[in-house]
């Protein structure tokens, strides 16, 4: 099942498919080693709800909902 990072719950894992966007934006979070194959894992979330906590490459990286709205991920499981 596809799903975008935003859309996912805590305890979630997957593999990175696509990351949308263009520019400074895409530039950063591919930079952040949030690319395609990558492992990812949903950590938590904010009380209310943003931003989500992710691990991903062994190390742990907060993004906000609307950052993560473009990161497509297929759920394992």
């Amino acid at each position: 099942m596809e799903k975008t990072l935003d859309q996912l719950k805590i305890g979630n894992r997957g593999t990175i498919i696509n990351v949308f966007g263009e520019g400074r934006e895409r530039r950063r979070m591919l930079d952040m080693g949030i690319t395609p194959n990558a492992s990812i894992l949903l950590k938590k979330t904010a009380p209310l709800g943003d931003p989500i906590e992710i691990t991903i490459r062994g190390y742990e990286l907060t993004l906000r909902k609307e950052e993560a709205k473009n990161i497509l991920v297929r759920i394992e499981g």
